[in-house]
């Protein structure tokens, strides 16, 4: 929705008052000073929503289900859309988002464009808007580049796309939100479908999910894989990252020289590289990123050795996938797995077989997600294997790591599971974690 159309409305209602919708507030304050603004949070008690007769128009934040708004709405998403300068890259998939867009901004920002990093991570993107330029030849600025990191529920209502539009590895989650699969990987693919011939599109070919999604735009598609070449592509062979345009090969960078760990960031590798090629960076301002980046913080984040134990946070794990990749990373170095949380109904049938045959030694487990997983383990024949314990606080496991992990072994957080219910968020999982190993003595 434009400002001009948002300024017609006398009476708006937030609907949600998180992050987004606090910035939406400010955004309403600056832009519509003759509007009355309300607010309507569930924190405000169970009959909240009933505010929605009061207004004639709301702004829905993401985590707030389309069903439940009654009257006309838009979102801080689409006001974006409607009102941005520049250009626009957008990024979505399970896992791999907040590195991959990082990344991209980074690589950006090497080469000297204008660029700002915004959506789930960095700021709420409609803080940006006054920021952007969409002149290629201003002084000491040039046109803008936004990039956006989009999950689902940011996608599910939107009605324009991205300048480039990246899909990574993509499979189910949020499903105690949308109401099956299909709705959710349907979701994603709203990020390709407003696309116009002009625009680009980053798919990851390795995941059928992902792959599959190429028919939905109309603009030109680009493919990253870390298992083949396909076409017009980034990829990964031997032990180098090649970008492929016009049937001609490319050496980006030898993996050796990656800062970032695990093989599952080379797919995070491929999708940034390409995406940073097609908005204009070169080669060598790629290279040079991947060279120093080290990775996120709550993302195999080192977080210190006590009694020669290593631990590292991997909070933003919250599938099983994410969790089977950062034990790989390790190479056999993991003894201790924390995990477990709130339990979304996710198959852990896949990590419960790997954790057998990993070197995972210790399990200490938060409920209800991690009874779960001990039934997937004991399926798989794990029972006398690995030793399972259950902790009720971050500190609990924590202390329980630094006793049954061996010296010079790496003790990692990587839950598998949300965190509501035992921790506020992913974040503050992650800094609890940080805060007990630093505690200990």
């Amino acid at each position: 929705m434009k400002i001009e159309e948002l300024k017609k409305h006398k009476k708006i209602l937030i609907i949600g008052y998180g992050v987004e919708g606090r910035a939406a507030e400010q955004f309403l304050k600056k832009n519509c000073p003759d509007s009355e603004i309300g607010i309507a949070d569930k924190k405000d008690g169970d009959d909240y929503l009933n505010k929605q007769n009061n207004y004639d128009l709301a702004i829905k934040s993401p985590g707030v289900r389309p069903e439940l708004v009654k009257i006309p709405y838009t979102t801080s998403t689409n006001i974006f859309f409607s009102n941005y300068r520049g250009k626009t890259i957008g990024v979505t998939g399970t896992k791999g988002k907040s590195t991959t867009a990082t990344l991209i901004y980074e690589m950006l920002k090497k080469q000297g464009f204008d660029a700002y990093l915004a959506g789930n991570i960095g700021e709420p993107m409609i803080n940006v808007l006054d920021k952007l330029s969409d002149h290629p030849a201003s002084p000491n600025r040039g046109e803008s580049w936004t990039v956006l990191e989009l999950s689902s529920f940011q996608l599910q209502d939107i009605k324009n796309s991205p300048n480039i539009a990246v899909m990574l590895m993509t499979s189910s989650e949020h499903l105690d939100y949308h109401k099956d699969e299909y709705g959710y990987i349907d979701a994603k693919r709203n990020i390709f479908r407003f696309q116009k011939e002009s625009d680009l599109a980053v798919i990851n070919r390795d995941y059928p999910a992902s792959n599959e999604s190429d028919i939905l735009t109309e603009g030109k598609v680009f493919y990253v894989s870390r298992e083949r070449e396909t076409g017009s592509s980034c990829y990964v062979q031997g032990e180098k990252i090649w970008i492929n345009r016009g049937g001609q090969a490319e050496e980006i960078i030898n993996i050796k020289d990656i800062l970032l760990l695990g093989k599952h960031n080379l797919e995070n590798v491929v999708a940034s590289s390409m995406t940073a090629i097609l908005a204009g960076v070169k080669k060598e301002a790629i290279s040079e990123v991947l060279k120093t980046f080290s990775g996120l913080e709550h993302r195999l984040e080192f977080s210190g050795e006590k009694y020669g134990i290593k631990f590292y946070n991997d909070t933003l794990a919250t599938i099983p996938e994410a969790a089977i990749e950062a034990v790989e990373a390790f190479s056999g170095e993991v003894e201790t797995l924390i995990a477990g949380g709130h339990d979304r109904g996710l198959d852990y049938s896949e990590l419960g077989r790997y954790l057998v045959k990993s070197s995972v030694t210790n399990l200490i487990l938060f409920m209800p997600s991690g009874k779960r997983i001990w039934e997937e383990v004991v399926k798989a024949g794990g029972e006398n294997k690995i030793k399972k314990f259950e902790a009720s606080s971050m500190r609990e496991a924590v202390l329980i790591a630094s006793e049954e992990t061996e010296s010079g072994k790496i003790c990692l957080l990587s839950p598998a599971a949300a965190s509501f219910g035992t921790f506020k968020d992913y974040k503050d999982r992650g800094e609890q974690f940080k805060k007990e190993v630093e505690a200990l003595v």
